[in-house]
């Protein structure tokens, strides 16, 4: 079989007479560009003004091209992405020839995180009027994502005050240096520069106030009771337990709609526990939508009865399973749930019909209710003694004040309808986060700080939303015509 060979370098050739013929009608980047177009930059909290003076700058618009574009195909870095503008067509088409340098691209991503932290929201309600999303069941999940710090950069309390002390008086040295040359060369009409170790010493003080400020936020213990650290580069980071073991990290939570598997609302946060997170996700889910959902589901992991109590409503249902219902655990014998409560006289029947009482709260919160038998020479004698409990005592139960709410909801994860919601939830939240760490790359985040987090997260997340939705609306040719008719 004869080999195909390329042709002359050398061989003159005659391109196109225009950029746009380079880049074929169905091509992705023509989505992108479309998208971006359709958006209202007064909306995401940048104002474009046609008629600046001054010194130019690039359009705005044009960057979040660059960026959206960029991040869909894995290319994050400032410096990765100029060197696409030169050498990819696809970027050169997208750009418009224009060659931005990394600091130029570095600085806009950097200026504009808040304003990029909305381009989601704006993709929500973009797929609102496409019928792409319903907002009717929204799904929450989280993952973790590293942040731009690093292990041997955490550091407790007392040594952050240590260091600021030493530079202090570095500093101090440093200046009495300074003046003293400037006293020896006085005759000379000559000055000294600060010099670069003085300008060092104070940056590295402006990380150790600000890692100092951090624990002023979030105190000088964990809810474990244990000594709180924080990390220097980026002090609003948390040390979290990942797959790759334990890092400086966010944990990003995005809340999925049930229709098409679309991200309706995404958000970057420093706690590790889930536990907090359900309420201010689905109402930040139903502020992008600017509806009110009907379902919201989520693991185990968002089970505090407090936050469910928030969004728990006649018309909006929780979905949640208790720790215990997915344990997969046969249940110990004689627990909480074989004993009767009376509501009427306030007390727990045990199974062999003797009373438990209210005696305390157990908690400062006074939000658990201490029940223990009247008589504890009533457990000592009964014949399930040992089986049932082993102090002597008698047997305790613990009864939340908000049990009735907490059963409501387990009940209804148990029904039927409740079992075929969750098993949609696992494939529709997990599909992003897949997407994004192994398609994308985003395995650590570039911006330091929680609004760079939540930025990158947004941007992530509006990526994998234009790739369902040029699939779900057939091509990107068809996609464009959608997006002409909103």
């Amino acid at each position: 079989m004869a080999y195909r060979y390329g042709q002359d370098r050398q061989q003159t050739m005659l391109f196109p007479q225009s950029i746009d013929q380079y880049v074929p009608d169905d091509h992705p980047v023509r989505a992108y560009d479309a998208f971006v177009d359709t958006l209202d930059f007064k909306q995401l909290g940048i104002t474009i003004n046609t008629r600046k003076v001054g010194n130019s700058q690039y359009d705005p618009r044009t960057m979040l091209k660059l960026l959206l574009y960029g991040y869909s195909y894995g290319i994050r870095s400032s410096r990765k992405l100029e060197r696409e503008v030169y050498n990819n067509l696809s970027f050169i088409w997208l750009m418009k020839n224009l060659k931005p340098d990394h600091k130029t691209i570095a600085e806009f991503r950097r200026k504009n995180k808040a304003a990029l932290k909305n381009t989601l929201k704006l993709c929500a309600q973009l797929c609102i009027k496409l019928d792409l999303i319903s907002g009717n069941t929204l799904f929450v999940d989280s993952t973790k994502v590293r942040a731009s710090a690093g292990k041997k950069n955490q550091h407790k309390k007392k040594w952050y005050q240590k260091q600021l002390a030493q530079v202090d008086q570095r500093i101090n040295q440093i200046l009495n240096e300074c003046d003293q040359v400037d006293a020896d060369e006085a005759q000379l009409n000559s000055m000294v520069k600060m010099p670069k170790e003085l300008a060092k010493s104070k940056k590295l003080k402006e990380t150790i106030k600000a890692a100092l400020a951090e624990f002023e936020t979030r105190g000088t213990k964990t809810k474990n009771g244990k000594e709180r650290m924080v990390n220097r580069t980026d002090p609003k980071s948390n040390m979290m337990k990942g797959v790759q073991g334990t890092h400086p990290s966010y944990a990003v939570h995005n809340v999925v709609d049930d229709k098409h598997g679309l991200i309706a609302h995404t958000d970057a946060v420093n706690d590790a526990n889930d536990s907090n997170q359900l309420a201010d996700q689905v109402k930040g889910a139903e502020n992008n939508l600017d509806q009110p959902c009907n379902i919201a589901c989520a693991d185990a992991g968002y089970s505090d009865i407090d936050q469910i109590e928030q969004i728990e409503t006649d018309d909006r249902k929780v979905i949640v399973p208790s720790p215990h219902q997915v344990s997969h655990k046969e249940p110990k014998a004689f627990n909480k749930r074989e004993f009767t409560y009376d509501a009427e006289n306030d007390r727990y029947i045990c199974p062999e019909g003797y009373c438990l009482v209210f005696r305390r709260y157990q908690n400062k919160e006074k939000t658990k209710r201490n029940y223990r038998i009247e008589k504890p020479a009533l457990c000592r004698t009964c014949v399930n003694f040992r089986k049932c409990t082993s102090s002597k005592q008698g047997r305790t139960i613990v009864r939340h004040i908000k049990e009735d709410l907490k059963e409501k909801i387990e009940t209804r994860y148990s029904q039927q309808e409740g079992q075929e919601i969750y098993k949609r939830r696992k494939a529709r939240v997990e599909h992003p986060f897949g997407y994004m760490k192994k398609n994308l790359g985003v395995g650590q985040f570039l911006l330091r700080g929680i609004q760079g987090a939540q930025a990158e997260s947004s941007i992530v997340a509006t990526c994998f939303n234009l790739t369902r939705m040029v699939s779900l609306l057939g091509g990107v040719r068809m996609f464009r015509t959608k997006l002409a008719t909103v």
